[in-house]
């Protein structure tokens, strides 16, 4: 975040920095986990409580303080209207305990997940670490939720209007159980698509999570040929993305690519946690004393800019100028924003970057977003997408 943005904190991020800076300042100390299921247990309540008169007077204040209303902003894909281009990434909200109530952050989308078809308890504590100098964090989860059923039940306490009626679009995603072995993957999908048709906008597939044995397997075109032929028959599917690894080579990226056009995916989302430790190899996390290289999990964060705006770049290429692109990772700043829409992304996910600046930083980039469009003329983000103009 810029020196002029930290000087000017909204009331919401001042209450963030206020409770949060100092745990994210430090690798040790309040355990990271434990400081997001904090704010979910809270979050959860707000959602559910939304319409009593003090949660809603104070989210109507977190509104003011964050959401950035623009035309230009707006844009129409997928069948979807997206009143930003800037959402939620998945694997924040695994349960959709907040769903409803996204869009008062500021966020033009969220998506929620990853859910799998059982409930699982995810990989053995600890399993997410804050690397707080590089503003990272390498997370081996193991898609911890509590399973498609239960994340159905959740979303209807919510009161949530149906999709195609909300102010926001909601993407739910999906993983493979851990449980269920690979050849039987898309029957897993299949059944968790049944369930949360009702409440989905759009749906990713999830084949590119590290943390699950062998689902990475899965972004092989033909295994994933087959996936996507399973889901589309499903009645009433709505549109289909998929979310892809940034280890893959550039054969793979093109071959993904002609791929999502052949079988009619809605959107590539680029790019899930990293298994390559992005110059990091040496650093020791103080938490265990092993160094990342040593360490399971996936890199997110600042390290993972370059290679995801590498992946984007690749990606509008391959794939044509028709088919959209979500762009995520590393994203912590107007100009990673910019620069990751100039390459090609029609849209933008935050997570890691959002933790570290605090929720002034969706408001902050949205403003840097309409500062570049209008120095450069565009009318609208859509125009700015892929044009390579560089930020000014």
């Amino acid at each position: 975040m810029s020196e002029k943005s930290q000087l000017n904190l909204s009331a919401t991020g001042h209450l963030y920095q206020r409770w949060f800076s100092h745990y994210l300042k430090n690798d040790e100390g309040l355990d990271a986990e434990q400081m997001s299921q904090a704010a979910l247990i809270a979050l959860g309540q707000a959602s559910l409580l939304k319409n009593w008169p003090l949660l809603s007077r104070t989210l109507s204040k977190v509104a003011r303080d964050l959401q950035r209303r623009d035309l230009r902003l707006q844009q129409s894909l997928f069948g979807c209207s997206f009143p930003n281009p800037l959402g939620l990434a998945a694997g924040f909200d695994k349960n959709g305990v907040a769903a409803s109530i996204w869009d008062r952050f500021g966020f033009g989308f969220a998506e929620i997940g990853t859910v799998t078809f059982k409930s699982q308890e995810g990989n053995p504590r600890p399993r997410l670490f804050r690397l707080a100098d590089e503003k990272a964090a390498l997370n081996r989860m193991g898609f911890n939720n509590k399973g498609a059923q239960a994340l159905c039940r959740t979303l209807e306490r919510q009161l949530m209007p149906p999709p195609g009626q909300r102010l926001f679009p909601l993407g739910i995603n999906l993983g493979k159980s851990r449980i269920t072995p690979l050849e039987h993957a898309s029957d897993d999908y299949v059944a968790s698509l049944e369930l949360i048709i009702p409440f989905a906008d759009y749906v990713v597939i999830n084949v590119s999570s590290p943390n699950t044995p062998g689902l990475r397997d899965l972004q092989e075109p033909n295994q994933l040929r087959h996936l996507v032929e399973r889901l589309r028959g499903v009645d009433g599917c709505p549109p289909l993305l998929v979310k892809i690894a940034p280890d893959l080579n550039n054969t793979q990226i093109d071959e993904l690519a002609r791929l999502a056009n052949e079988v009619g995916l809605a959107a590539i989302i680029a790019v899930n946690t990293s298994l390559d430790r992005l110059g990091l190899e040496n650093r020791v996390l103080r938490q265990t004393g092993k160094t990342l290289q040593e360490e399971s999990g996936g890199l997110s964060g600042s390290p993972l800019c370059d290679r995801a705006l590498e992946v984007i770049r690749r990606l509008r290429v391959s794939a044509g100028p028709s088919l959209p692109l979500i762009g995520v990772g590393g994203i912590d700043s107007p100009k990673d924003a910019w620069n990751r829409i100039a390459a090609g992304a029609s849209l933008l996910q935050l997570y890691t970057g959002w933790i570290f600046q605090g929720p002034d930083l969706v408001p902050t980039i949205l403003e840097g977003i309409v500062r570049q469009l209008d120095r450069y003329g565009f009318s609208n983000v859509s125009e700015a997408v892929g044009s390579e103009v560089p930020w000014a």
